[in-house]
């Protein structure tokens, strides 16, 4: 019983995490709700009047880049904001041929009137964050716009964007990305339905009320002076935009999102690179949990609401883990509740699963509905989504917990960059990418493994117990099944 009792125990801590985020969630629907009623009433720079256009420095932190850069500084050149108030920076760490090609196009950019550097290290160190602490030692703007390699602002990003500093408290405005290939495959449109979520019900919810949200690494805009008070740019976790967020807005910076300006972007299209980029986020939103925790419980200027909303908002990656820890114990589960059934009374801890993923439902509706609109046909759409989506994030709970594993432990790893392939229509093609792994890390085979073990889990469910079976748990196991299944199948065959 000693064993029985520790699974038990494990399991329902994991499902009563998972439970409190959810809560936290509905609670940020219910802002995001009262949010849409209110109107925007804050201040802003007025940029027909000469003397009050600010100057603006453009940072484009860029590493071996070479399918997307010409698209890049071709889409930057065309935004629309005074030219003797612009400057663009591109902070280039590339090691392959891209760097000349890079400077041969700033070359031509600069023969057509723009105030734009090319900058080169002789070294990756503090990698991106390193990149961009250097620039800012030159940065002419009062105001630091950054886009990675794959965004496309629109023509009057600026217009829509710097107005919002006029009020002096505010440290960053960020917009919400868009997605020029969300239609491309079952991946990227799964990837676009999580950042939408992200996007939409999580940072409204929160900065509508004073909460802490986090500038999104791209498309956004920092003062400079708030980069600087803050304590600059670090490069001791992978998630460097979230660690400056937090260190920002404990000094009482306020933020400003904007849901309203789009800023496109390209979805990796490989699952390889996907995994690449969620590992890096998960494992530095845990490095984040271990070098935040304690400056926001302590700090007295922050309401216990809002250091709730970020205690929960930095172990957002752990869920992963306590995801991968339920979906494993499920099956001992099933087999100790039909074993003993004097322990039946504990299982009703089992149900908040079932309110969580309920939840979750209704929380990622309003965000679809905002997005796609309402209707049957809609919400028949939104409920394949759903479990499509809840069936493959599953799936990559084994990858995203080790990256947590490693954040909360201080195993340090290299900064990787996702892999970026310029497709935006179902006719591009990712064969070839020069930039993909062609190793298969050792973790797919162990996501096969678990899918054969989610498989009979689903087999468990015929013959536990004495009453024919129990099936509480089989769609559960259906759908780790697919999203272990979909990952390894994935992961073997989107070779370069």
């Amino acid at each position: 019983m000693i064993l029985e009792s520790i699974i038990i125990g494990i399991y329902s801590v994991a499902l009563l995490l998972i439970f409190m985020y959810a809560l936290a969630q509905l609670n940020l629907l219910f802002n995001y709700i009262a949010a849409q009623k209110k109107n925007d009433t804050a201040l802003k720079y007025d940029l027909t009047n000469k003397d009050e256009v600010p100057y603006v420095t453009i940072q484009l932190p860029v590493f071996n880049e070479m399918y997307v850069m010409q698209r890049l500084l071709d889409n930057i050149a065309l935004l629309d904001y005074p030219k003797n108030r612009l400057e663009i920076q591109v902070l280039d760490d590339s090691t392959d041929e891209t760097v000349k090609t890079t400077a041969a196009q700033i070359q031509q950019l600069k023969e057509q009137g723009l105030d734009i550097i090319h900058i080169c290290r002789e070294n990756r160190q503090g990698f991106k964050a390193g990149a961009l602490k250097e620039g800012l030692e030159i940065a002419k703007g009062e105001f630091i716009a950054i886009f990675d390699a794959d965004f496309l602002p629109k023509k009057d990003w600026l217009i829509n964007t710097i107005p919002y500093f006029k009020d002096a408290e505010i440290g960053v405005v960020q917009t919400r990305w868009g997605h020029i290939n969300r239609d491309y495959s079952i991946l990227t449109r799964i990837q676009a339905f999580a950042l939408d979520a992200h996007f939409t019900l999580e940072q409204v919810g929160r900065n509508s009320k004073g909460h802490f949200i986090n500038f999104n690494g791209t498309a956004g805009v920092w003062r400079k002076e708030c980069i600087i008070d803050a304590g600059n740019w670090e490069g001791d976790t992978l998630t460097e935009d979230l660690d400056l967020s937090y260190r920002a807005q404990l000094k009482n910076w306020k933020f400003k999102y904007l849901e309203d300006v789009e800023t496109p972007a390209e979805l990796p299209v490989v699952i390889s690179a996907a995994r690449t980029q969620q590992f890096r986020w998960n494992k530095g939103g845990a490095e984040n949990f271990k070098k935040m925790l304690w400056k926001v419980l302590k700090n007295k200027s922050i309401s216990p609401k809002t250091k709730v909303h970020g205690i929960l908002h930095l172990l957002n990656s752990t869920m992963f883990l306590n995801v991968l820890i339920v979906g494993v114990l499920s099956i001992p589960m099933l087999y100790i509740k039909n074993e003993y059934t004097h322990l039946k009374v504990y299982f009703f801890v089992m149900s908040f699963f079932v309110i969580s993923t309920i939840i979750f439902f209704i929380c990622y509706w309003f965000m679809y509905k905002s997005k796609y609109g309402g209707g049957f046909k809609s919400f028949i759409r939104y409920i394949g989504m759903f479990f499509t989506f809840f069936s493959i994030a599953m799936g990559f709970s084994l990858h995203n917990s080790i990256a947590v594993i490693e954040g909360h432990f201080g195993k340090k790893s290299e900064f990787v960059r996702t892999p970026k392939f310029n497709i935006s229509s179902l006719t591009d093609t990712w064969k070839g990418n020069k930039y993909l792994r062609k190793k298969i890390s050792l973790n797919v085979i162990f996501e096969g493994l678990l899918a054969v073990y989610f498989a009979f889990g689903m087999y468990s469910a015929f013959i536990v117990g004495d009453a024919g079976g129990d099936f509480a748990l089989f769609p559960f196991h259906l759908m780790l099944f697919l999203g272990f299944g979909y990952v390894f199948f994935k992961s073997l065959t989107s070779k370069a």
